[in-house]
């Protein structure tokens, strides 16, 4: 009989303590929820510093796969099996959001259940603008 007691005082403490959180974690959530909302174009636009260091690090880091004209046939491109993506093609760039490229030129492909061979940049982690300027010079290849 005496864990019913204990076992009630237990139950109202997990109760009371877990609509306590639940309140307190309430008002953190709403400053959370204008950080995850979509930003305003401005917001979001590279600059043309970071379009600048963008078009530097495609060139180092994605041309050898990739090309210079993104159509999938860099000098490493020949040994790969995929293929790299070719960044030229219409259908690619309708198939792909701007979010899905962000996320695979963070996390590489595998991240997206492509091809390990195309690697994480997890460098850009701490240069958002240089990671949008990547995916800007990514959608202006478009043919």
């Amino acid at each position: 009989m005496k864990t019913k007691p204990a076992l009630l005082v237990v139950s109202l403490a997990l109760l009371f303590g877990c609509k306590d959180q639940a309140a307190t974690s309430q008002p953190a959530a709403a400053p959370a929820a204008p950080a995850a909302a979509a930003p305003t174009p401005a917001a979001a636009a590279p600059t043309a510093e970071d379009l600048k260091a963008a078009a530097e690090m495609f060139s180092m880091r994605c041309l050898p796969c990739h090309g210079a004209g993104g159509a999938g046939d860099g000098p490493a491109s020949a040994g790969l099996t995929p293929k790299p993506a070719n960044f030229t093609l219409p259908e690619f760039q309708a198939r792909v959001t701007d979010d899905h490229l962000e996320k695979v030129i963070l996390y590489g492909g595998q991240a997206v259940g492509k091809s390990a061979a195309m690697p994480p940049n997890p460098d850009l982690e701490s240069k958002p603008g240089i990671l949008k300027g990547l995916r800007a010079h990514i959608r202006g290849l478009k043919k």
